[in-house]
């Protein structure tokens, strides 16, 4: 009795076990090739922000020590991971020895990566995230780039007019910009007072040359709904003698436009950084 009870439980257990591998494999088969490149996970226990917040680092094929370093800042509601896409992979890969360190950043919710009431997000990004990278990638901390989607190219450029000349490149790709703080969705910011301090069409129309010597990219899809005021950020910036690269092109505010232009969001960063 004992002998076919032991022999029924190495069999429920062997049935599992391949179970497990077969479910292993269909997985496996969805995730995207990183071509080589290396992702690491880790926790940062934010003093700024009052909570544990979760980082991903990326190091291209062949290392990360030496690499400029890009920052990538997600949108609204997004994880980092959400980068952690084939086209991102696919994209550095071309970029060969060209490709830099990334950064993901973990944004909360709906943060707009600045300092507000419930944490110093802006800080935490600054003073806490990008010297853990530098410190874990042993990237190049001389040279460092920061773009984002969405909410997060709001916040690239935040940070960009904050530290005029700071940064090699700046890039926001269908940036969520408003022009007053009554456009704005709930969360966005804590109040009227907190959008005009981080009212980016103001900060840029208030002195020349707004971002320095740093390369400004800034896209948008034609249907996208923020187009309007990013063309107007567009034309306050080249107005007040600010370099910068702009497109609108054919989409909408979706992943399907972002997808579409990877591969020139990256040559843009491996260009700038390399001649920073």
């Amino acid at each position: 009795m004992l002998g076919r009870r032991l022999l029924g439980l190495t069999i429920i257990v062997a049935f599992f076990s391949l179970a497990g591998w077969g479910l292993f494999r269909f997985y496996r088969m969805f995730e995207p090739d990183q071509h080589g490149a290396k992702v690491t996970h880790f926790t940062i226990k934010s003093a700024l922000v009052g909570r544990s917040l979760e980082e991903i680092v990326v190091a291209p094929k062949g290392g990360g020590v030496g690499r400029p370093l890009l920052v990538l800042l997600p949108g609204r509601g997004s994880p980092p991971g959400s980068y952690l896409t084939k086209y991102w992979f696919d994209g550095l890969a071309r970029l060969g020895s060209r490709a830099p360190d990334l950064l993901l950043v973990d944004g909360g919710d709906h943060s707009y990566y600045h300092d507000r009431a419930d944490g110093r997000w802006g800080s935490y990004v600054l003073n806490e995230a990008i010297p853990a990278a530098v410190s874990r990638l042993g990237a190049d901390r001389g040279r460092i780039a920061i773009g984002g989607i969405s909410m997060g190219g709001f916040g690239a450029l935040r940070f960009g007019l904050q530290s005029p000349g700071l940064y090699c490149a700046v890039g926001g790709h269908s940036p969520a910009i408003w022009r007053t703080g009554g456009e704005t969705p709930q969360g966005a910011f804590d109040n009227a007072e907190d959008f005009d301090r981080n009212n980016v069409i103001a900060l840029a129309a208030a002195r020349y040359r707004p971002f320095g010597r740093t390369l400004v990219w800034i896209d948008v899809g034609n249907q996208d709904p923020f187009v309007s005021a990013d063309s107007e950020l567009a034309g306050v910036l080249r107005a007040h003698g600010q370099r910068i690269t702009f497109h609108v092109w054919p989409g909408s505010h979706s992943g399907s436009y972002w997808n579409k232009h990877i591969d020139r969001y990256l040559r843009f960063y491996a260009e700038a950084l390399a001649d920073c």
